[in-house]
């Protein structure tokens, strides 16, 4: 079996990294020359459009699937006539464009923030009679971490706010005062079947993932659990598909949905039976899901900018570096370090010291 990735990022390398321990083979398209999947499996360099290299994946590749929501769409629908591809292209679409992907958890009956598409900076304005301040402005395409986005608190901020996200296509939603940022991951079979790992807890700074707690007796499971089983069954999909919310009180109010294994599961590795990426090369190839349930206590820690230390980390008897070979920037995500304990208390304090490691 070779499932061939549309992406060579660190997603792209974790299901490569899970996929040798099945027999199966990995190979992926980036147009990044030191793309860090490249190190782990075999990379296809060049653009997602060039038909010869998609030629060359297809032909390669018993299955295809993709490791970020802004591949194109015409690359993807062009595999998908030489080879199976999943999630399915109608989800990858789905997630292209914020103002359908909010439409869509409307139609399926999930709670959104307020919303309305802004198209200038007339519309903008108009927009806030509507929702109101604060409110957050977001491009309809692209965007992640943080960026694509600007916060609007008073009027002043307003003024000419449209043309500072660029001139493009927007939406503008409501700021909801949160009581806690949670995540579900889940994943389907080609044959229907439905397993969700226990709810992920996130906290952000600077619209980045700074942590992930798995929470396996969360009561609001139920709830988000019950959500991305509606977006599962709509689309027909097959894989990981990851659905953020804004919790408030017994609310859940979903921000977004990936089609693909999420930063936000990545404590499954060492946390749960069977981590979200080997899930998500057992869905696509057709074979049965392993257990999502968890394994003690698992924190994930992102390394952003920079990995701590090599010597202090590992001092850290729980800790679990997965350092993702990236040239350090900042803002970058270049690692992330999982702790797992059955004591929460010591958790909450190993997590501490390495977050102080980070500075």
């Amino acid at each position: 079996m070779v499932v061939g990735i549309c992406g060579g990022g660190q997603l792209a390398r974790m299901l490569a990294l899970a996929a040798h321990p099945m027999g199966i083979r990995t190979l992926v398209l980036d147009p990044a020359g030191d793309a860090c999947a490249a190190l782990v499996t075999k990379h296809l360099h060049g653009a997602f459009d060039d038909e010869a290299l998609l030629d060359e994946l297809a032909d390669a590749s018993d299955v295809v699937t993709y490791e970020f929501e802004n591949v194109p769409l015409d690359s993807v629908r062009y595999l998908a006539r030489k080879v199976p591809v999943y999630p399915p292209v109608s989800a990858l679409e789905a997630t292209q464009d914020r103002f359908g992907e909010k439409n869509l958890f409307r139609e399926l009956g999930i709670e959104t923030p307020g919303f309305t598409a802004v198209s200038s900076q007339p519309e903008l304005e108009s927009a806030i009679q509507e929702i109101g301040l604060p409110s957050v402005l977001k491009t309809r395409r692209m965007g992640y971490d943080g960026k694509g986005q600007l916060i609007l608190k008073e009027a002043a901020d307003v003024e000419g706010a449209w043309e500072r996200l660029g001139g493009v296509p927007a939406i503008l939603e409501a700021f909801v005062s949160f009581d806690r940022e949670v995540s579900s991951i889940a994943v389907r079979s080609r044959d229907g079947e439905i397993n969700v790992y226990p709810l992920s807890e996130n906290l952000h700074g600077d619209g980045i993932l700074k942590t992930a707690t798995s929470k396996p007796h969360d009561p609001i499971k139920p709830l988000a659990q019950d959500y991305a089983t509606r977006l599962l069954e709509h689309f027909d999909y097959v894989g990981v598909l990851a659905l953020e919310f804004f919790q408030v009180g017994d609310r859940l109010l979903a921000n977004e949905f990936a089609p693909r294994v999420h930063n936000s599961g990545h404590w499954t590795i060492e946390g749960a039976q069977t981590s979200q990426f080997e899930n998500h090369l057992r869905a696509v190839a057709g074979l049965a899901l392993g257990s999502t349930e968890p394994v003690e206590h698992t924190v994930m820690i992102n390394c952003i900018g920079e990995i701590p230390p090599l010597d202090a980390v590992m001092k850290v008897r729980c800790a679990h570096l997965h350092d993702y070979a990236k040239a350090f920037k900042p803002g970058r995500k270049v690692g992330h370090i999982t702790v797992r304990s059955s004591d929460p208390d010591y958790l909450k304090q190993v997590t501490a010291d390495i977050c102080n490691l980070q500075g």
